[in-house]
């Protein structure tokens, strides 16, 4: 169980620090984190980091995608960890 919750704050942090450089990346107009790694670090189990670097930076909260994609895979997400965890 330590495990478990060592991976899910590393791969939170991750996902909230890939918000904020994309942010940075977005700004300075440089290469930007494709769309696809932002959401896999979500689907991977980051989607509470990924959702508040969303708001937190103001990043990616005008795309479908995110607002609507992210909330949903945390969605799944606890609905499988109470599944799973009962």
């Amino acid at each position: 169980m330590d495990y478990l919750k060592l991976y899910l704050l590393l791969i939170n942090a991750l996902a909230l620090v890939l918000m904020l450089a994309d942010k940075f990346k977005a700004r300075k107009n440089l290469w930007r984190i494709p769309e696809r790694t932002l959401m896999l670090s979500a689907a991977l189990g980051g989607s509470v980091g990924a959702l508040i670097g969303m708001y937190l930076f103001r990043h990616k909260t005008k795309h479908p995608k995110f607002t609507v994609g992210i909330p949903a895979i945390l969605v799944v997400q606890i609905f499988l960890a109470f599944w799973f965890f009962s």
